[in-house]
C-alpha cells in the first residue's frame, strides 16, 4: 500500500462518527430519506433502492436473542454470478482432523513477516480450534499479518462472526453497515455474513515486516454478547455505551470487484460488476462493533486472593449448557493489584476449559520472558500452567503494597473444548521449542 494510500485511509478513519450501545437497534441513513417509514419492505422502497432483510439468527428465536438488519441497497444481494471454489490459503475451519488433540503446553513467536504484497484475507493463518463449522458450533484461532489493503476485494463470513484483535497496526473496516477503525487496545466485532474490505492506516515499520498485525477468533456459535453480571450488579465489566456501531456509507462503484465467501470451510469467489457495499441505508441489531479495551470496567479483590479470570469477560459466546461458554473473550487490561497476604499474579492452575492467550503490548504479569506482543499460547483442557520460576519467586518475596498493572495488555480467548491445531501451527518454525522449561528450576520448599 503507498503513503498516499496510507494517508486516504487515515484522514476517513479520523473522520468517522457512530452511534452507541452493544445490542441496540440502531438505524442509520447515508442518504435523507433513504429509510422506509412505518414499514420494512414496502412496495417501491424509497430513492428506488431495494429492501433486504440480513437474518443472523432464526425468524424463531426469542426476541432477546434475535438478530437481524434491513438495509436499503442500490443493488440486492442476489444479484451476483456464480461462486467457484478458491484456494484456501492458510485458512482452515472446523473440524480440525490434521492433528490429534496435543495435552502439551505450546507458544508461539509472532508470525514471520508476509512475503511479498499480502492483504488481510491473503494474511489470515489458521492456528486451530473445536467444533464444526457447518453445525454452527465451535471456535477457531487465527492470526494475521498484512503489508497491503484489500483493493477491489470484499469478504464475508457465513460460517461465523470474527472477533479482530489489532496488535499492529490500525485497520479501516469498510463494512455493508459503514466504516469502522480499529487500533491496537481495540477490538472489531464483524457479524456473521457482513461483507466488509480491511484497508491499512499505517505502512509497515521502516518499511520492513507487516504493517498489521493481530488475531481473530471466529465464532461459529451463537453471537456474542455482554456476560451476565449475577452478584456484581447492574454496571462492571464492558459497558454496552461503550461499544461503537457504524453508520450508514455506501459505495456506488461499478466495475470488477472480487467477492470472497467463506462458506463451510471453504473459499469461494465471483467476481461482480459492482461494489456490494452498497448499503445506502439500514435498521437493525446485527451490526458491526468496536470497542476499545482500555474502558473495561475491572472488578477485582480488595481483601485477598487472585480472582478467577472469568471476572475478566468482555464478551461470551453461551453454549447449551448455562455457564459453559462456547468461548469467552477475556481482557487482562490495567488494574490495582492490592490483596493482602495474597500470591497476586494467575495462580497454578488445571481448567476444564481450554485456554488461548495473545498479547497486545507490554508484557504479561504471570510470564516474565518468552511471551511476546503478536505471539500466543495455548493451554488445552486439563494441562497445568502458571506462572514461570522467575515470577513466582519475585510475587512471594514482593513487598504487598497496592501495585498499579499498567505497562501490559493480554487477551484469551477461553473454550469449551480442546483446541485441536493445523498442521502449519503443529510445524510452524516460529513454534517455541522447550517452553516447558519456564517452569523448571520451581524448588521444592516443603518442610515439616
Amino acid at each position: 500500500m503507498t503513503g498516499t494510500a496510507n494517508e486516504q485511509a487515515r484522514k476517513t478513519a479520523e473522520g468517522l462518527v457512530y452511534a452507541t450501545g452493544f445490542g441496540n437497534e440502531h438505524s442509520s441513513e447515508a442518504v435523507p430519506g433513504a429509510l422506509p417509514t412505518g414499514r420494512n419492505s414496502p412496495q417501491r422502497a424509497p430513492l428506488g433502492l431495494y429492501a433486504e432483510q440480513l437474518s443472523g439468527s432464526a425468524f424463531t428465536e426469542p426476541r432477546a436473542a434475535n438478530h437481524r438488519s434491513w438495509l436499503y441497497r442500490i443493488r440486492p444481494s442476489a444479484a451476483h454470478p456464480p461462486f467457484v471454489r478458491a484456494e484456501p490459503r492458510a485458512v482452515r475451519s472446523a473440524p480440525f482432523t490434521e492433528c490429534a488433540p496435543d495435552p502439551n503446553r505450546l507458544r508461539w513467536n509472532p508470525l514471520p513477516d508476509p512475503e511479498g504484497p499480502t492483504d488481510f484475507l491473503d494474511g489470515l493463518w489458521t492456528l486451530g480450534g473445536n467444533g464444526d463449522a457447518a453445525q454452527r458450533s465451535g471456535m477457531a484461532v487465527h492470526l494475521y499479518h498484512a503489508n497491503a489493503s484489500m483493493e477491489r476485494r470484499v469478504f464475508s463470513n457465513a460460517d461465523g462472526e470474527l472477533l479482530i484483535v489489532p496488535e499492529r497496526g490500525g485497520l479501516l473496516l469498510r463494512t455493508e453497515l459503514g466504516l469502522l477503525r480499529a487500533v491496537p487496545g481495540e477490538v472489531a466485532l464483524i457479524p456473521r455474513g457482513v461483507r466488509f474490505r480491511v484497508e491499512l492506516l499505517d505502512a509497515a515499520p521502516d518499511g520492513q515486516g507487516p504493517a498489521a498485525r493481530g488475531y481473530v477468533c471466529e465464532n461459529y456459535g451463537q453471537p456474542f454478547r455482554l456476560p451476565d453480571l449475577g452478584p456484581i450488579g447492574a454496571n462492571g465489566l464492558a459497558n454496552a455505551r461503550d461499544f461503537r456501531a457504524p453508520v450508514a456509507a455506501y459505495e456506488d462503484v461499478e466495475g470488477p470487484v472480487e467477492v470472497v465467501n467463506k462458506f463451510c470451510g471453504n473459499l469461494w469467489t465471483a467476481t461482480y460488476d459492482h461494489s456490494p457495499l452498497d448499503v445506502v441505508a439500514w435498521h437493525g441489531n446485527h451490526v458491526p462493533y468496536v470497542y476499545d479495551l482500555r474502558r473495561f470496567n475491572v472488578i477485582g479483590s480488595i481483601s485477598y486472593d487472585h480472582p478467577d479470570p472469568s471476572i475478566f469477560t468482555v464478551l461470551t459466546s453461551p453454549s447449551d449448557t448455562p455457564g459453559l461458554a462456547g468461548v469467552d473473550f477475556v481482557v487482562f487490561a490495567p488494574r490495582w493489584l492490592v490483596g493482602e497476604d495474597t500470591f497476586r499474579p494467575p495462580y497454578f492452575h488445571r481448567n476444564v476449559m481450554t485456554e488461548y492467550m495473545g498479547l497486545i503490548e507490554g508484557a504479561y504479569d504471570a510470564k516474565a520472558e518468552g511471551f511476546v506482543p503478536g505471539g500466543g499460547s495455548l493451554h488445552n483442557m486439563m494441562s497445568a500452567h502458571g506462572p514461570d520460576r522467575e515470577t513466582f519467586d519475585k510475587a512471594s518475596a514482593a513487598e504487598l503494597v497496592p501495585q498499579k498493572i499498567d505497562d501490559g495488555l493480554a487477551f484469551m480467548f477461553e473454550t469449551r473444548w480442546p483446541l485441536t491445531l493445523t498442521a502449519q501451527a503443529r510445524d510452524a518454525g516460529h513454534l517455541q521449542r522447550g517452553y516447558d522449561d519456564v517452569w523448571q528450576g520451581l524448588q521444592r520448599h516443603f518442610r515439616l
